[in-house]
Parts: C-alpha cells; structure tokens; sequence
C-alpha cells in the first residue's frame, strides 16, 4: 500500500490517542457521593428543573449518574448534584452569586469550579473558562439551588 494511503488512518489512531489522553471527546461523566435519600430525591428534582441551555449553550450528553447532573455546550458547563464535601484545610473564597454562596477552593487551569458547598445536596459547577464571566451560568442556576436545597451554612 502506498504511504499516502495509510495517512488518514494515522491521523484517525492519533486522534483517538489524544481522546484518550485528555478525556475530553466523550461526554462529561456525572460522579456522586453517598447521598441519604432525601439529597437524592432532591437532586433528581433539581436536575429535572434544570434549563435546556445554560450561558447559551445547548444542553448535551452526560454518563455516569445522569439523574444527578448535566452539562451544557463544547466545552461543556458541567453541573454535578451530590457531590462530596470540599477536602480544603484553609477557607477557600466565597462568591455570592444571586444570593447563594459558591466556594471556588482553586481557580486556575482552563475552569472554575464552583461548589455550593454550604447547601445539602451540594450543588457543584464546572465552567470553563470559554464561558467568562462564569456568573452568568450561575445567575441562572441560583434560584434551582435555592429552591431544591437546604442552606446548611451560607458563606456570605
């Protein structure tokens, strides 16, 4: 077979050498924590309220627990309902968006994660930073907060 032939193969088996590498060509994977049964029903509701686009992305494919989360756009803005308590020996900053207080322990990288971490469930949002300012995501998914948890303790 001629050389030439045998390039689109290689630039196939390269892309999805790269895939694999950066995770990142898949949809977002949805991970929970141990969730008591109440956070769970709450989480199912808030995910069932939550909008089909988000900072005018289009709500795409998720795996995992897909009950507990969703995700919006490429890159994708994930939310995740249930996540585990923050592992952060020093108090990281706190960002009030729209009244509900959003712990962001690392900024940094290609995303901002935000965890709602005073509330149960936990709420957690993902956004990459295409998507600056990451508030107008989370002015839109603060009154779902309010609404499907329980402040447990407001960082304000």
């Amino acid at each position: 077979m001629h050389p030439a032939h045998r390039r689109p193969w290689t630039l196939v088996a390269g892309g999805v050498v790269v895939c694999a590498l950066l995770s990142a060509c898949g949809p977002p994977t949805i991970e929970t924590g141990d969730l008591t049964d109440a956070e769970d029903r709450a989480c199912r509701d808030l995910v069932a309220a939550l909008p089909a686009s988000l900072a005018g992305q289009d709500s795409v494919e998720v795996e995992g627990d897909t009950e507990h989360g969703a995700a919006w756009g490429d890159p994708p803005i994930v939310l995740t309902c249930g996540v585990d308590a923050l592992d952060i020996s020093d108090a990281p900053p706190c960002t009030v968006v729209d009244g509900v207080g959003w712990v962001v322990p690392d900024e940094g990288g290609d995303e901002t994660v935000f965890t709602a971490d005073g509330y149960r469930p936990r709420v957690q949002v993902v956004v990459p930073d295409d998507y600056a300012p990451e508030a107008e995501a989370l002015v839109a998914l603060a009154p779902l907060v309010e609404r499907y948890t329980e402040v447990e303790d407001r960082c304000l």
